[in-house]
């Protein structure tokens, strides 16, 4: 759909909105105000006097749909480029229409879940006005919705809820669908969490041309290091982001058809590894598993692929085939109509010729009646006559036969084109089956793609159970941890006694210090009194010494004379005290 047709649509709901009285017009003043909104969102310079010139020769009445189409086409939608945010644009149009049309005191959704299945309604609604979703169309968005929930699309529930819909109608507007999806009559056993997230899903998928997102490694261009981002796949780039919250953006990777991904082999730890190569330059990424990896390498060489081919994303190439195929059926069934049409009126000409040929034999039959009881009457009268009216009356017959065997030839030709046509009808039967096999097994590819959804999303609740017995670990380590925590506290507080105590020790230490420092200041003083008296007794007595008592080692000599131990004796204590020092210094 070319962008013209999106923002008519958007457009159209806002000046709906504005024709409070339904009479199909808005006032001037109005427009100014409405035309000044989408100049404003879709960065287009306003001009305001443009209005009123447009509209010079019109009186002071409001203006028709019909009436603004012009102006809205020559000074806003010619001058439409790509530089504006669509979505944007979308809430400005959808907060005047909403205000008026959505009933919100029943719904089940978001006023943010609403304005998203209204955009989806646009993009699958058909082109004409006013706007409408056909059933085919329904049926599609409520699959994708099924599917995006984890849920098993019920064939019966759809077929019930088209059979309450008008015969005539079969198609719904856009309050009217967002009333549908709100009302949970297709989510039934979901919560609202999971309603607004699968419709969020389905509105990246159709509108934002999200093809695929999820978490990744990224290998840096600089750091070289590997970071997890959030990838968003669209059709002509990948935009990575912090998280998924989308809150902030940190690069893009553009695609062309030049563009190339391929498998790498597993290294510096990294695994699932694969290269995407672009025309500016190559990103390593690596996928959570093989899985994930071989899906994104498909995502990514589809899109190249389609920007080779020029063609548009897959959910847009294929809502265009079921347009197209939609307007070929409706095409074929007219034509259909129209040749069963001109069977029947040619049935109906040949019936009425052949009820004039019955009525014309049966005239003649009742005419060669009478003309054979007039001849009995006459044939005693006029043997001659009767003779020649015979002979006359042969021909006559021998005519009329051979114009019933020319009206029987004839009849025959029509039956015979009459079992044509009924072979004909029957070989359009014939492929009407056909075509409703085909759909059935399509139906039967899509329960098989539903079934592998719900087995994905079993592999999921799989991985959410391991999650949580690995919280349940990490909540045991934690346990020991504070255990491990509390034992270190005691030993710090056993260790701060220990401290205390050697500090007491080195008090009592000091104190025993300066007690042995006081006793050898005393026996140094009685050392000193005792070299006196000797000097003395050395004088007076000359060469007396005293008897001693004697040692097995070598006696040691000192200035004063013979030692009262030896030098082994002195290195023995010396050694015993320094270890009882030791031993003093050691205790707690």
């Amino acid at each position: 759909m070319a962008l013209r047709d999106e923002l008519l649509k958007s457009i159209w709901y806002a000046f709906t909105a504005l024709d409070v009285d339904k009479s199909g017009k808005v006032s001037k003043s109005q427009l100014k105000v409405l035309s000044h909104n989408l100049c404003t969102v879709m960065k287009i310079p306003h001009d305001p006097v443009a209005l009123e010139e447009h509209f010079k020769d019109d009186d002071e009445g409001p203006v028709s749909n019909q009436g603004y189409m012009p102006y809205l086409n020559k000074f806003i939608l010619d001058k439409v480029t790509d530089n504006f945010d669509l979505q944007d644009f979308n809430k400005m149009c959808w907060t005047l229409s909403s205000r008026k049309n959505l009933e919100r005191s029943q719904l089940l959704i978001s006023n943010d879940d609403a304005f998203k299945i209204w955009c989806i309604f646009n993009f699958l609604s058909e082109d004409r006005y006013p706007l409408i979703i056909v059933t085919e169309e329904i049926e599609y968005f409520l699959r994708k919705l099924t599917e995006a929930m984890g849920g098993s699309w019920v064939e019966e529930r759809f077929e019930d809820y088209k059979l309450k819909l008008s015969s005539n109608q079969q198609c719904l507007n856009a309050w009217e669908l967002i009333s549908l999806v709100g009302s949970g009559h297709f989510s039934k056993g979901m919560d609202r969490q999971t309603l607004s997230m699968a419709i969020s899903e389905v509105y990246q998928e159709l509108i934002l041309d999200v093809l695929k997102q999820g978490y990744m490694m990224k290998k840096g261009h600089k750091r070289k290091n590997w970071t997890e981002r959030w990838f968003m796949l669209k059709p002509s780039c990948i935009s990575y982001y912090v998280g998924e919250d989308l809150a902030e953006k940190k690069g893009d990777i553009l695609l062309d058809g030049n563009c190339g991904v391929e498998p790498l082999q597993d290294k510096d730890g990294k695994k699932c590894l694969f290269l995407i190569r672009s025309s500016q330059k190559s990103f390593e990424i690596s996928a959570s598993d093989k899985k994930k990896k071989q899906e994104w390498i498909q995502a990514v060489q589809t899109c190249v692929n389609l920007l080779r081919q020029g063609r548009p994303a897959p959910h847009r190439e294929a809502r265009q085939k079921r347009r197209d195929l939609r307007l070929k059926q409706q095409a074929e069934q007219e034509e259909l109509e129209l040749r069963m049409r001109e069977l029947q009126t040619a049935n109906e000409a040949k019936q009425l010729e052949l009820e004039n040929m019955r009525k014309a034999l049966e005239e003649a039959a009742a005419n060669a009646a009478e003309e054979e009881k007039r001849r009995l009457q006459t044939q005693t009268e006029l043997q001659d006559r009767y003779r020649m009216d015979l002979e006359r009356e042969k021909m006559v017959r021998q005519q009329m036969e051979e114009q019933v065997a020319q009206k029987s030839t004839e009849l025959e030709q029509y039956l015979q084109r009459v079992r044509e046509l009924e072979d004909m009808y029957h070989q359009l039967e014939d492929a009407l089956e056909d075509e409703r096999h085909a759909r059935q097994d399509e139906e039967a590819v899509r329960k098989l793609q539903a079934r592998l959804l719900e087995e994905e999303a079993m592999k999921r609740a799989e991985l959410e159970q391991i999650h949580l017995r690995q919280q349940l670990a990490i909540s045991e380590t934690e346990a020991e941890k504070q255990e491990l925590e509390r034992e270190r506290l005691a030993k710090e507080s056993a260790l701060q006694a220990a401290m205390q105590q050697l500090e007491q020790l080195e008090q009592e230490r000091q104190g025993a210090l300066e007690q042995y420092q006081t006793v050898m200041k005393k026996l140094e003083d009685a050392t000193n009194n005792t070299k006196t008296w000797k000097h003395k007794v050395a004088q007076h007595e000359g060469l007396l010494r005293l008897i001693q008592p004697g040692s097995k080692g070598q006696q040691r000599i000192t200035n004063w004379g013979p030692a009262a131990f030896s030098d082994a004796e002195l290195s023995l204590r010396e050694k015993q005290w320094q270890e009882m020092k030791n031993q003093a210094a050691q205790a707690p």
